[in-house]
């Protein structure tokens, strides 16, 4: 079998492209081929070195140009070197086009862009890290929702998830030997989720949690006395501070994060 290659040009950084030529070239048991990404292609002389390139190889391309005038060239001169050449966009640009009434921008790198979003978002993905676990329990004070409960109910991809809905989340693990932080009782009970889970489904994850480690599952961690005492101490804890319990028992975490985003909604508790 001949060996395949593919160009995924851009004049951005040709990501698009490259993973649609991989989504496409695993729809087939090819062993030999070879997906080249060119990025910043934004005049005719670089489509020019592109298409000889391509024609030595024997090559096709996959292609996302924006300025239509690029794209033009490049469909003209694929043609002249009877090279097969995919343009992605177009066939999505033109519907738009027609039911919205407006011209697109043409302007390369947009998806790119980093906005305020973007950086609020890694703010708050170095704040869930920065705070996890209860490491630092200033956190408390400048997060926007603040997650408690025993080990294994979901904190930490629970704050994860938020961070990247742009919410500053610290947690707490609720130890019965370990005071409860102070800074919990300096900010609204509105901000606190409490998670809890069931006594089962909680011994079961610990199990797991200890074999991963290498250790028995036989481990205090895991038994159930201890279990029931530490749920018992964090539904006491919840309970004083009035603040939400969510029983995250059979729950994806994307679940209880949609029921944390609507209270927050709800309640306007964000900063």
């Amino acid at each position: 079998m001949v060996k395949i290659n593919i160009y995924a040009v851009s004049d951005s950084l040709g990501e698009t492209a490259e993973q649609v030529a991989k989504a496409v070239i695993r729809q087939f048991d090819l062993a030999d081929f070879d997906i080249k990404k060119v990025s910043y292609i934004n005049d005719k002389e670089s489509i020019d070195n592109l298409i000889q390139k391509a024609s030595k190889e024997n090559a096709f391309i996959v292609f996302t140009l924006v300025v239509e005038e690029l794209r033009d060239y490049m469909i003209e001169k694929a043609s002249e070197h009877k090279i097969d050449a995919i343009d992605i966009m177009t066939p999505i640009l033109v519907p738009l086009v027609k039911q919205l009434g407006l011209a697109p921008k043409n302007e390369p790198g947009l998806l790119r862009q980093l906005d305020e979003k973007y950086f609020k978002r890694v703010e708050s993905v170095e704040f869930a890290v920065k705070y996890d676990d209860g490491k630092d329990t200033r956190g408390i004070l400048l997060a926007d929702v603040v997650l408690i409960g025993v080990s294994r109910t979901s904190k930490t991809p629970l704050s994860m998830y938020l961070a990247h809905k742009n919410l500053k989340v610290a947690n707490i693990p609720l130890v019965p030997e370990v005071s409860l932080p102070e800074e919990l009782k300096l900010i609204s009970p509105k901000k606190i989720i409490g998670l809890t889970l069931n006594v089962e489904n909680l011994n079961k994850i610990r199990k797991e949690r200890l074999k991963a480690m290498g250790l028995r599952d036989t481990a205090n961690y895991a038994n159930m006395e201890r279990i029931f005492e530490e749920l018992e101490y964090s539904e006491k804890v919840m309970k004083n501070l009035k603040c939400k319990i969510i029983d995250t028992t059979n729950k994806a975490v994307e679940e209880t994060a949609s029921i944390i985003l609507d209270y927050i909604a709800e309640n306007e508790i964000k900063k």
